[in-house]
């Protein structure tokens, strides 16, 4: 019977009680949106290097070893001697090993040196690999690979020219040693996607007549003599190494750290980037508390609604009040009135989640990577919904009680 008195007194105001429940969809499709792309971002930032059991550099910080060597951040406080890479790379433990070197870069794109295992071993969300979107690898010694994002905001193409620049902020270009695109990679949603790949050995090359860091005034090698040179790097930036074993890390790890020949520092990728989400787990927290704020002025909004009604009520309370309603009765009908518009809101704002995640899932991955997850509603999500319900019942007591409270007589008397 209170149930179908409430639905009744829904629709009589069905056009406030629409927006009220409008409002509240709104800001629930907000708060459980901005909880998808927290996950998502989470496990997109988590899957931008898997497979990688260890990544080795100069000794300095965990962080600090993965931001620059994945995430193309930074710089490194030295770098790793060809000498002890080699000796790393013929370790027993070692199954693979891609070595990095970086320092270099082009309009605002970091330039990375590697080699061909880096496209063969290099895996990101899971255990999906690297592919041409055109083109192909790193066949000549002027060969590069470009992200896909470079190759958007830069518009190049296959056979386009590449001119590098000395350092990240640098005005001097190896304008000597021109490159050419050989091939774009696919987008990835990773760093990948920024940066320009080309081998060691041009890393080598083009700073050939450079001594210092600085280019040796008149001296210009030409490129015919280079390609002839023996462009075995020195040094490299960091490494990523694939083990045979997951049981030999540690003691791989281990023995990296304790390396008696210079001072290294390997980490596990999974280790720093929970340290890394630590750090950035602040901004998390922030957009978190933002679109609950919103959940809540929706709630303040339904209060304020059931307030404004009163007054025009006051005679529809009276009555019932004179049919023999108990003040009870009066209090549970607008708590259920509150708890309907909220159930109701809470769905409508699931299912307009659930389309926008249709809509926006393929978008979002194509343009930033990241990938938003269309799961069923997890047990978080469910109680968020159950909360918001709860709250809208707790906050229609205010206007209730004062509702349940008005005398036969007030409600009956005619205003003028």
């Amino acid at each position: 019977m209170i149930l179908r008195l409430a639905f009744g007194s829904l629709l009589a105001r069905a056009l406030t009680v629409g927006m009220t429940i409008l409002a509240i969809a709104l800001s629930v499709a907000l708060f459980l949106g901005v909880e998808k792309v927290r996950t998502g971002a989470r496990a997109s930032f988590a899957d931008t290097i898997s497979g990688t059991d260890l990544i080795v550099g100069a000794r300095s910080g965990s962080v600090q070893l993965l931001l620059y060597s994945v995430f193309r951040i930074g710089n490194a406080t030295n770098n790793v001697t060809w000498e002890s890479y080699q000796d790393i790379a013929s370790q027993k433990e070692v199954d693979w090993i891609v070595p990095i070197s970086l320092g270099d870069s082009h309009r605002q794109f970091r330039v990375m040196g590697t080699t061909d295992a880096f496209f063969k071993h290099y895996k990101y969300r899971g255990d999906r690999s690297l592919e041409m979107a055109e083109g192909h690898g790193l066949d000549d010694l002027y060969d590069a690979v470009i992200g896909a994002e470079v190759a958007a905001t830069l518009g190049y193409s296959v056979g386009d020219p590449i001119v590098v620049s000395h350092g990240l902020a640098s005005f001097t270009d190896h304008d000597d040693q021109p490159f050419r695109v050989a091939g774009i990679v696919a987008r990835t949603g990773t760093p990948v996607d920024r940066t320009v790949i080309v081998s060691l050995e041009a890393i080598e090359a083009i700073h050939v007549d450079w001594q210092s860091g600085a280019h040796v005034p008149g001296q210009s090698t030409p490129v015919e003599r280079i390609r002839q040179m023996d462009l075995t790097p020195g040094g490299i930036t960091a490494a990523l190494v694939g083990v045979h074993s997951r049981l030999q890390v540690f003691g791989l790890q281990r023995r990296i750290n304790e390396y008696p020949e210079e001072p290294l520092l390997a980490i596990l990728p999974g280790v720093a980037l929970q340290e890394l989400w630590q750090i950035v787990g602040v901004a998390e927290t922030a957009l978190t508390a933002v679109s609950a704020m919103v959940v809540v002025t929706a709630l303040l909004g339904m209060m304020a609604m059931i307030f404004a009604s009163l007054n025009e009520r006051r005679r529809e309370m009276a009555i019932w009040r004179a049919m023999g309603a108990r003040p009870a009765t009066i209090l549970g009908l607008l708590v259920l009135e509150a708890a309907l518009m909220a159930a109701i809101g809470a769905a409508l704002g699931l299912a307009l989640l659930y389309i926008g995640l249709a809509v926006a899932q393929p978008l979002v991955d194509s343009a930033y990577g990241l990938w938003l997850p269309i799961d069923p509603p997890t047990a978080r999500e469910v109680a968020v919904l159950a909360g918001v319900i709860v709250a809208a019942g707790i906050a229609s007591l205010v206007p209730a009680l004062r509702a349940y409270r008005l005398s036969l007589a007030d409600g009956m008397m005619v205003r003028i």
